[in-house]
């Protein structure tokens, strides 16, 4: 299923529910932002997102703890959870996907290229999944947008 279908099911899901969600995106830069905002209707549903690509601005924006990105980087689950639950917090939502990786061309933090970590926060917690993907830099990054969106619409239906 592409990920532009999925975006659909999950702003009518967010919508039929009458849930607001979130996201928060580093390796996948703001495409899975792109792909709820095309749907028509999704304003109803989305809130908005955060886009910290850079390790810092996971502390700024989202309150990832400082020591657990210096210690572990910014490729690691806590990181995603911490990720999902800051957006969640921050654009005021009930739900919050995340994405934290590395698309390459190098790996990062001594993690390999195709590591990548989905983070949601939901009413009933905040959880993460590994993902290891091969593929270009695109392939990885579409990859997780369309792994994050499914992950999305599980924890809404």
């Amino acid at each position: 299923m592409s990920s532009q279908t999925l975006a659909e099911q999950v702003v009518f899901c967010a919508r039929q529910r009458k849930v607001f969600i979130a996201t928060a995106e580093s390796l996948t830069g703001g495409m899975i932002s792109q792909h709820l905002c095309s749907v028509a209707g999704a304003s109803s549903a989305y809130r908005g997102g955060i886009v910290s690509y850079a390790t810092d601005l996971k502390a700024k924006l989202l309150g990832v703890d400082e020591q657990l990105l210096e210690r572990e980087g910014a490729v690691h689950p806590e990181v995603a959870q911490s990720m999902a639950l800051g957006a969640m917090q921050v654009c005021g939502a009930d739900y919050a996907v995340s994405t934290t990786g590395v698309a390459g061309p190098e790996p990062l933090d001594g993690q390999p290229v195709g590591r990548v970590f989905l983070g949601i926060s939901t009413p009933d917690g905040v959880f993460s999944q590994e993902k290891m993907y091969q593929g270009t830099r695109e392939e990885i990054r579409e990859c997780s947008c369309q792994d994050a969106l499914e992950l999305l619409l599980n924890y809404l239906k």
